[in-house]
């Protein structure tokens, strides 16, 4: 595999898997009271973290889990569960409600009720926070995308420096994909509004239970050597192969 192969190869794998059109409906929900301003820099911000956090794995591979004495299944079962947690949440209708509140903010609590008015980069900065777990990670960011990134970083070691050179290129562009996808989530909340927005929501929440479920069925079948029968812990797999 030469480095244009191995780049094209990268890239469209990573960006399979942060999948970020998917994440759209999401982002939008969580955004949906945002102006514009705060928006971009709130994708500015996600980009960003995506392109360091691989690319930190990307560099290290396991030796962060490993200095924890943490397995990749672990890893996976606790992805699972935050998951899990966030559908709960969007399948309740709190997580709408969880970032409402950004744009109007209590600077202080005494009669004078004076109110300050968060926008921009202000706003983005408290969106983040909220945002970088449970959707950053690992509803975009989730431990596929990280053992693909470790997986690959093998693969470039054999090219040398030029081969991590042009990783860190994939990773970069995906980065890139993944601010110039959530730019467009305006569109898309005028186009669903609150009602549709709302379902969506919902119904992606249930999946996204669902998914966590099967993430964490998955990774038990493993640590407890296929105790769990092959076709729960992987059902399409099984029934295609048969």
């Amino acid at each position: 595999m030469n480095l244009v192969e191995f780049y094209v190869n990268f890239f469209i794998t990573l960006f399979a898997l942060l999948d970020p059109i998917g994440n759209v409906p999401i982002f939008a929900a969580a955004t949906r009271s945002h102006s514009r301003s705060t928006r971009k820099w709130l994708t500015f911000y996600i980009a960003i973290f995506a392109a360091l956090f691989l690319s930190f794995f990307f560099f290290t591979g396991l030796k962060l889990l490993q200095f924890f004495g943490i397995s990749m299944d672990a890893f996976r079962i606790a992805g699972g569960i935050l998951l899990f947690l966030l559908g709960l949440d969007m399948t309740r209708g709190d997580f709408l409600a969880m970032f409402e509140e950004v744009e109007h903010v209590n600077e202080k609590p005494d009669a004078d009720k004076q109110v300050k008015i968060l926008t921009g980069r202000a706003s983005a900065n408290v969106s983040f926070e909220k945002l970088v777990v449970p959707f950053a990670i690992p509803l975009l960011i989730g431990p596929g995308a990280i053992s693909t990134v470790i997986i690959q970083a093998g693969e470039a070691q054999k090219h040398g420096w030029a081969g991590m050179l042009v990783g860190l290129g994939a990773i970069v562009s995906t980065a890139v994909a993944i601010f110039v996808t959530f730019v467009f989530t305006g569109t898309i909340s005028k186009l669903l509004g609150r009602v549709g927005m709302v379902v969506v929501i919902r119904v992606l929440g249930l999946i996204l239970c669902a998914l966590a479920i099967q993430i964490i069925i998955s990774s038990l079948s493993v640590i407890t050597q296929d105790i769990i029968t092959p076709s729960a812990a992987h059902p399409y797999e099984t029934a295609h192969g048969a």
